[in-house]
């Protein structure tokens, strides 16, 4: 395994020195899901939330944690994100275990340093929206299986999540 990045000699936290690094096209891809009842998805489908277009306002959630990522963690450097994307993939509970909707954030960017950070956080973001407007009618939604599927670009090239099932990606 490499060094934690993040510390210095002294174990002292730091943000790492990306000057010297060359600029280069990143992709980061992270998923996630959202298991409810199955009449929470029903609402959700229909469009029939009080709060309104739920996987609309997840999208633009998504995409807004993204651009602020770097304000949420604090070792993150703020990025000029070229691209994000948020998609939805509904699974109903005769499809899988639990009736759910899957999240996949797709982020880029042309720099010296990734953005799998910013994908992660477009997912946890979208999940937490998703939850948020649902809340009152279903209080025991859970998210979970949030984490990086892909990233590519920069010195250490390509990295594909051996743990990725076909119910990752949205």
């Amino acid at each position: 395994m490499s060094t934690l990045t993040h510390f210095d000699d002294q174990g002292q936290a730091h943000m790492v020195d990306v000057a010297a690094k060359a600029a280069s096209h990143r992709i980061g891809i992270a998923g996630g899901r959202i298991d409810m009842l199955p009449g929470t998805l029903a609402i959700i489908e229909a469009g029939t939330a009080k709060k309104g277009d739920v996987l609309g306002i997840a999208r633009i959630a998504g995409i807004m944690a993204a651009k602020k990522t770097s304000d949420l963690i604090p070792l993150c450097h703020p990025l000029a994100l070229t691209r994000v994307a948020i998609e939805f993939k509904v699974l109903h509970a005769s499809q899988s275990a639990t009736s759910s909707v899957l999240c996949k954030a797709t982020v880029e960017t042309v720099g010296p340093t990734g953005v799998e950070m910013e994908a992660l956080t477009a997912v946890s973001v979208a999940l937490l929206t998703i939850y948020d407007m649902c809340k009152a009618v279903d209080r025991g939604m859970v998210m979970t299986d949030i984490k990086l599927l892909e990233k590519h670009g920069g010195k250490s090239g390509s990295f594909i999540n051996p743990t990725t099932s076909s119910h990752d990606n949205a």
